[in-house]
């Protein structure tokens, strides 16, 4: 019985809390190196088969909705609650007891005519007369006993933050939708479809981006329902419980395909996107990389943002293994026996993330709680003052408080001797 109330005290208490901080911190900052949610393949190209087979079996793929990692922040969470828990007790017995004169006192002042105008100085509330264990006539009045509570309150704060976090790890959605204006694309499983309504692209003088702008239209295919928004960085928009963010931009473009001359397909292709030829799908055609404003060095590069002279730099490949590469530019075309092939009109398209998190209310609102924890912490002095008549008639006043220190006696004593700016005779 003894050795499980020893693991059990270990278990609930703060060295075993801070333990299991500095294990998260770590496992954090190790996740923080991986490139989240690759494959084995992609894991052993950018690093090495040993590491990528370290990084899957210990899925620092997927570090967030890792059994290990649910499994600290279960500890650390009901670690933090049972402390929680076990701090009540004390806590309200210091409530009561800051109802009451103490036994001891921080700072006191003998042979005070005028308790009450000591009491006002202070801040303190109109006293009230009450007798001592002596039975002597005494006044005494408490002030901000909520900050008793402010460390507790800040620990139940960060609680709701750990919990909204890791519930929200494991429940949450994450989408990505891109596409050019026009385009309506659905949104995973979610019954949602999108369409993006307008995209803007604001550039400084220097071409580098200052801002993107996506208008985008939500409707709910089974009721028919529509939400819409305007969407930019840092300025998301809340559609059917969801929230939107303008992610990225890249660039697309036209892309027609005739046969022998007459029109066989045609679509919008984004930078990184294939096209596999309607009748003949083994022979696929890839967008690689666009320039608005080509010109070659050694390697396809653009001289700005401007679309002065389009280069689009394209694969093909047929069953699976590359026929060639290379750049359209101006009225350039592709031929590919019977096939053509031309890229044109080209346009920036927008890339949507989009996430759902049923449990984000819940860390504001542990955000929320610590900061008040904090505002009790540091900014609510709990104090209290008493005043005891002695037999002369003059009073003794005496004052404690958790918080303040030498500040807290100096305001005393210029409460108490305000004539000679508070000095302590000792």
């Amino acid at each position: 019985m003894k050795t499980v109330r020893k693991i059990w005290k270990f278990l609930t208490s703060m060295k075993f809390a801070v333990a299991l901080l500095v294990i998260l911190a770590i496992a954090c900052s190790l996740a923080s190196l991986v490139t989240q949610g690759q494959t084995y393949s992609w894991y052993a190209q950018r690093y090495s088969e040993r590491t990528a087979a370290l990084i899957i079996a210990f899925h620092l793929d997927d570090a967030f909705h890792s059994a290990w990692f649910l499994t600290i922040t279960a500890f650390l969470t009901l670690n933090l609650f049972f402390c929680s828990m076990a701090q009540i007790k004390g806590l309200l017995a210091r409530t009561r007891a800051a109802k009451l004169p103490s036994e001891t006192a921080d700072v006191t002042a003998d042979g005070v005519e005028s308790p009450e105008e000591v009491f006002k100085r202070l801040g303190m509330p109109e006293p009230k007369l009450i007798e001592d264990a002596e039975g002597r006539e005494t006044l005494f009045a408490s002030k901000n006993r909520a900050g008793i509570w402010g460390a507790w309150v800040c620990h139940i704060g960060i609680l709701l933050i750990i919990l909204g976090f890791a519930l929200g790890q494991m429940t949450h959605e994450e989408y990505t939708v891109y596409g050019v204006p026009g385009q309506s694309k659905t949104i995973g499983d979610t019954g949602l479809i999108l369409t993006i309504d307008s995209f803007r692209v604001d550039l400084r003088e220097d071409d580098t981006v200052e801002q993107y702008e996506a208008g985008i239209t939500v409707r709910n295919a089974l009721d028919g329902s529509n939400e819409s928004a305007k969407i930019s960085v840092n300025n998301p928009a809340d559609l059917y419980g969801m929230r939107f963010y303008q992610n990225s931009t890249g660039w697309a473009a036209k892309v027609s395909v005739l046969k022998s001359g007459e029109p066989l397909q045609e679509t919008v292709l984004c930078a990184g996107e294939l096209l596999p030829i309607v009748d003949k799908p083994e022979l696929i055609v890839y967008f690689n990389a666009f320039y608005p404003d080509y010109y070659y060095a050694g390697a396809p590069a653009t001289a700005s943002g401007r679309l002065n002279n389009p280069g689009y730099l394209y694969s093909v490949y047929y069953n699976g293994e590359m026929l060639g590469m290379n750049v359209l530019t101006g009225t350039d075309v592709l031929t590919i026996d019977e096939y053509t092939v031309t890229f044109s009109e080209p346009q920036s398209y927008t890339l949507i993330q989009i996430k759902r998190d049923p449990f984000a209310w819940l860390a504001l609102a542990g955000g929320l709680v610590t900061m008040l924890g904090l505002f009790l912490a540091f900014y609510i002095q709990p104090k209290k003052v008493w005043a005891v008549r002695e037999e002369s008639g003059k009073w003794t006043v005496s004052a404690s408080s958790r918080k303040g220190g030498e500040l807290f006696r100096e305001s005393f004593y210029r409460a108490v001797k305000p004539e000679n700016g508070g000095e302590n005779d000792g």
